[in-house]
């Protein structure tokens, strides 16, 4: 339980960063005199990183061990947090933004292959509910302390304190995993060496999709978007048809087709992709509206998604009972509760005029939004890896 306490304070603070900048913008943008393309890409990069390193790090996880790995990730991003609250410029800023996004890749991936390796039964449950509960606390809560550090610390440079905060958590989980997390075997798997072909097969398809969508609305969605994000749906079926090739040789495949043969960890998968698309842009585009188009401070604009956090917190607490009694139905319950909060959010901004919306208007469906995200979070991905061999959990 002290390791999942440290691997968790890691993930805490590279998800708190996916969201906290956006309330700091308007901040960079006169700070840094920063162009609306670097803006979105000061947002949009973290996430490219992000992707692109999780899968080949949670392979090297677990050829290598996970320990190191983690400890590697973190204290990168560590350094990369320093390096963001000290730019002086949008164009280095964008570029240790997405280095620190890669440095979050690196380690996540190692927090559900611990929980995945230490825990068994219903304390794994537990684990991936506390799980749960910090993913959508950090998510919830980015935008309230991003929008108190600039309140506290003004306008002006405000938002080099949304970097800063990284720093006593980094350095704090760096040392106490060097000391407390454990040194698991390395996978006995006689196949050795990395996928590096895969690597870069699965890099350039993600580059390809998630460029376009990151520069196409503000370009106005150009021809060269269109090929490339078709480009990239094909690069990703030769990756998976590369994979299945890889595995027939006898080889290590950086993503193992055997994966797939279990249909909790596909549809698992998938409910994942559908679910995150839809439910993380709703930060983003709430906090433009509220801070941006309604004029409220970037305190308000954090607090106006504080019924999410304590919904998420207190859910996700509760789930493993639930998983117990309802299994997979508190699944469609998540999903029932947060399409229900999100339709009453919507119906509010449709029929309320913009100069009549206040907060408390939003607080009890954002409140049910909550409830379903923490009933959605742990559940999941404990159904996700349940069915994994603890030699893939890194991959899975």
């Amino acid at each position: 339980w002290i390791t999942l306490a440290v691997i968790l304070s890691g993930m805490f603070i590279s998800l708190l960063d996916s969201l906290i900048v956006n309330v700091a913008l308007p901040s960079i943008r006169n700070s840094l005199h920063a162009s609306e393309s670097e803006l979105s890409w000061v947002v949009s990069g973290y996430a490219l990183g992000l992707g692109l390193a999780l899968i080949p790090a949670g392979r090297i996880g677990d050829r290598v061990g996970h320990k190191w790995v983690f400890i590697l990730g973190l204290a990168l991003f560590t350094a990369a947090s320093m390096a963001c609250g000290l730019s002086q410029d949008g164009g280095p800023l964008v570029i240790w933004r997405v280095l620190q996004g890669v440095a979050g890749g690196i380690y996540i991936p190692a927090v559900g292959s611990f929980i995945q390796l230490l825990f068994t039964g219903k304390e794994r449950g537990r684990a991936f509910g506390i799980m749960g509960a910090v993913i959508g606390l950090s998510s919830a809560i980015g935008l309230i302390i991003g929008g108190l550090i600039i309140q506290v610390f003004g306008t002006a440079d405000g938002w080099r304190w949304v970097f800063f905060v990284n720093l006593p958590i980094g350095v704090f989980a760096v040392i106490a995993s060097i000391l407390i997390l454990p040194g698991h075997e390395r996978n006995l798997d006689r196949r050795t060496g990395l996928d590096l072909t895969g690597a870069l097969i699965l890099a350039a398809g993600l580059v390809a999709i998630l460029v376009p969508l990151i520069d196409g609305q503000q370009e106005d969605w150009p021809l060269w978007t269109w090929l490339s994000l078709a480009g990239g749906a094909l690069l990703l079926v030769a990756f998976a048809l590369w994979e299945i090739g890889v595995a027939r040789r006898g080889a290590l495949p950086l993503v193992p087709p055997s994966l797939f043969h279990h249909t909790s960890f596909t549809m698992g998968m998938l409910l994942s992709l559908i679910y995150f698309a839809g439910f993380t842009s709703i930060f983003f585009t709430v906090s433009i509206l509220w801070q941006a188009g309604l004029g409220h401070s970037a305190l308000e604009s954090g607090l106006f998604t504080l019924p999410i956090a304590v919904g998420t917190f207190f859910a996700s607490m509760a789930s493993q009972r639930l998983v117990v009694r309802l299994e997979r139905r508190i699944l469609w319950i998540g999903v029932a509760c947060m399409a229900l909060g999100l339709s009453a959010f919507a119906l509010i901004l449709l029929f309320v005029p913009a100069s009549e919306l206040s907060s408390w208007m939003f607080a009890l469906p954002l409140f049910v939004s909550g409830v379903g995200n923490g009933f959605f979070l742990g559940p999941n991905a404990q159904f996700i890896i349940a069915t994994v061999e603890n030699s893939e959990a890194g991959a899975a």
